[in-house]
């Protein structure tokens, strides 16, 4: 076997066993793929989709992508900047009623880039308590459909996480206003204007906002969650989710419409690897625009964050990616691209950690805490 063959079958093997160790942990399935500006260097799964029907994972399955549906909000929002159609300056109560956004603190004067930045000062519906067992817990209606506006009802009240407008803090609500401001803008359903701007001049045929946009239901791997001690004191457990293995409940039969524009977008490997690699090489927006995506500001000491996307280091090297992360009821998800080179990672899960805390493995936890992205940027240089 000729050397540079040999390095790359050693470098695949790596990766697979990175996915394994992931199911050997405790998570049900992965689907996973690495990809060059080029060619299609990586894609493998792992795992089931069905734990008691031992269906594995299949390549086309799709999974809710959680927070990185943020991404997509926000190259709207700056789409929507570039047509001259809002400002970063502009104010929620611009654009909305105030019936919307009444009792919640801070929200009438934030800006639009405050709410791309998190840093509005506004509390998270999703960090209420009693939010967080009307939607992923012990009171949780299963199979109800949650309105648009439905999740600010838990914080017309004033805010008790929120620190004061300045200061970072990640907010679902931020991109729910930012979801209603689209459509004030445009006329248009916000999962609408995704369509028509993203997903149908990409050919994503397997993307769609679940509970307002028609289900692709047959390629969805049945949804589990990790419920810790934490999970439990936070949310509780559903009657109608059962513990299929300790610690992990299936969540099949619940929807992702409570999250919307903050995180219910519901997608492929193949639809997310055409997305990262447009938004990436400026196909979506004006150079200015996606400038202003990657305008950093720090938040830890490995990540910073700009106006919808993320910049983080891989374990070791410091290297840095730029992407998002989604965790919600029944899913986790990675979508990263590397700063300095032609390199795109993705990694679905179809298990969620969010009320969690710690948890042994998950999607952004083979992306952010393994080696992963270190040998996919070595897989990336083995295929020039």
């Amino acid at each position: 076997m000729a050397p540079q063959l040999a390095a790359r079958v050693a470098l695949e093997a790596q990766l697979a066993a990175l996915l394994e160790n992931g199911i050997a942990a405790g998570v049900p399935g992965f689907a996973a793929a690495i990809t060059s500006s080029k060619d299609l260097l990586w894609q493998s799964n792992a795992g089931l989709s069905d734990l008691l029907g031992s269906k594995p994972i299949d390549k086309d399955s799709s999974f809710g992508i959680g927070s990185i549906t943020k991404t997509f909000v926000a190259v709207v929002i700056l789409q929507l900047l570039d047509e001259g159609r809002l400002g970063l300056r502009d104010t929620v109560g611009r654009f909305l009623r105030p019936e919307v956004y009444r009792g919640i603190e801070n929200a009438e004067g934030a800006t639009v880039s405050d709410l791309l930045r998190h840093r509005a000062g506004v509390d998270s519906w999703e960090d209420d308590p009693v939010w967080i067992r009307d939607g992923r817990g012990d009171r949780l209606k299963v199979d109800h459909i949650w309105s648009k506006t439905e999740p600010l009802g838990y914080i017309r009240r004033p805010r008790i996480e929120a620190p004061d407008p300045g200061q970072w803090y990640y907010s679902n609500t931020n991109f729910t206003l930012l979801g209603l401001i689209i459509e004030a803008v445009t006329n248009s359903p916000a999962e609408e204007e995704i369509r028509r701007r993203i997903l149908e001049p990409l050919g994503m045929e397997h993307t769609y906002m679940e509970g307002f946009e028609p289900p692709n239901s047959a390629t969805v791997p049945r949804r589990y969650h990790w419920a810790t001690s934490q999970f439990r004191d936070a949310a509780g457990i559903n009657d109608a989710f059962e513990e299929v293995r300790d610690n992990i409940i299936d969540t099949t039969g619940s929807n992702l419409s409570t999250e919307w524009t903050a995180g219910g977008l519901v997608s492929s490997i193949p639809d997310m690897l055409k997305f990262c690699l447009a938004l990436r090489d400026g196909k979506l927006l004006s150079p200015t625009s996606l400038g202003l995506m990657k305008d950093w500001k720090p938040t830890t000491e490995s990540h910073d964050f700009g106006r919808g996307l993320f910049r983080v280091m891989a374990p070791d090297t410091g290297t840095k990616w730029i992407g998002h992360f989604g965790s919600v009821l029944g899913f986790t998800a990675g979508l990263v691209w590397q700063e300095e080179g032609d390199c795109a990672v993705c990694v679905l899960a179809n298990v969620g950690t969010v009320h969690s805390e710690k948890v042994p493995s998950s999607a952004a936890g083979v992306v952010l805490r393994t080696n992963f992205l270190n040998i996919a940027s070595r897989l990336a240089e083995h295929n020039p």
